[in-house]
């Protein structure tokens, strides 16, 4: 044991209250392939099989935009006043 370890102390969150941890201050960015990106924007319709995808999804995981380059990601993270972190 070290000096910041105390075996005494278990520090535990819920499943809802880690899916909160973050949430209105950071964005995730994932690459996403075609299936996860139908799956996360049902509305989406025939996309370039082509083309790479990446999502930006809030601190619980719901879909916040899609888009066709990281650098796209990363500004609609930052226009939204998110902090972009990413998901590999």
């Amino acid at each position: 044991m070290n000096e910041y370890e105390d075996d005494d102390t278990d520090i535990t969150m819920s499943p809802k209250e880690l899916a909160l941890l973050g949430e209105g201050e950071v964005a995730y960015i994932k690459q996403v392939d075609f299936d996860d990106a139908e799956w996360l924007f049902p509305a989406l319709d025939d996309t370039p099989d082509d083309i790479d995808l990446f999502a930006v999804l809030a601190a619980d995981g719901a879909p916040i935009a899609l888009t066709d380059s990281r650098h796209a990601a990363i500004a609609n993270a930052i226009e939204n006043d998110l902090v972009p972190l990413s998901v590999h």
